[in-house]
């Protein structure tokens, strides 16, 4: 087959009036694509509520712990000049 004819042939192919859409498949498209979007709201907020936690709880922790300030000393420094 040539390139006119493969040509030839796809212009045959694009043409061609679509066969008719079946009424209930707007319908299904319409009500899965509905439970999609909430699907995905629902995941959006539960994600933001995940990150609104682990900020606090990370709050909280470093309010407790204040890992900023240096530890004591554990040991005491030498006494010279005695």
């Amino acid at each position: 087959m040539s390139r006119a004819d493969r040509e030839a042939a796809a212009r045959r192919i694009m043409e061609r009036t679509p066969p008719p859409v079946p009424p209930e498949l707007h319908r299904d498209a319409v009500r899965q694509g509905s439970r999609l979007l909430r699907r995905q709201t629902l995941l959006r907020r539960l994600m933001w509520l995940l990150l609104f936690a682990v900020t606090v709880a990370f709050v909280v922790w470093a309010v407790m712990v204040q890992p900023w300030v240096e530890p004591p000393s554990e040991t005491t420094p030498p006494l010279t000049g005695w």
